[in-house]
């Protein structure tokens, strides 16, 4: 299996400040609605519906789950092979909030 590109919290942040990045929480459903905070700027999509929300993407594109696992690598190659420009979290919103960074 080819390693998706990932991203650190310093990156991410450097990024988002730059603007031009579309960034999304991609934690399952349950995840989800149990911790509703997300990072700031971040939409939540279902990453079970990745087909019926993909074309909506262009540009460069950061995913992140609850620890930058298995749901962000997946949703990563599923856009990748879609041609979208995706990377995820390395260690997901659990990376971020360990950093100190806020969430809303």
């Amino acid at each position: 299996m080819t390693t998706q590109p990932t991203i650190d919290v310093k990156q991410l942040k450097s990024q988002i400040a730059q603007g031009g990045i579309t960034l999304l929480d991609v934690r399952r459903k349950a995840d989800y609605e149990a911790a509703p905070a997300t990072i700031p700027g971040a939409v939540w999509r279902d990453p079970e519906q990745v087909d019926q929300w993909r074309s909506e993407l262009s540009g460069a594109t950061v995913l992140y789950c609850v620890r930058g696992g298995s749901v962000s690598q997946s949703v990563c190659k599923q856009l990748s092979e879609a041609g979208v420009s995706a990377s995820y979290l390395d260690g997901g919103l659990a990376a971020w909030t360990d950093h100190g960074e806020p969430v809303k």
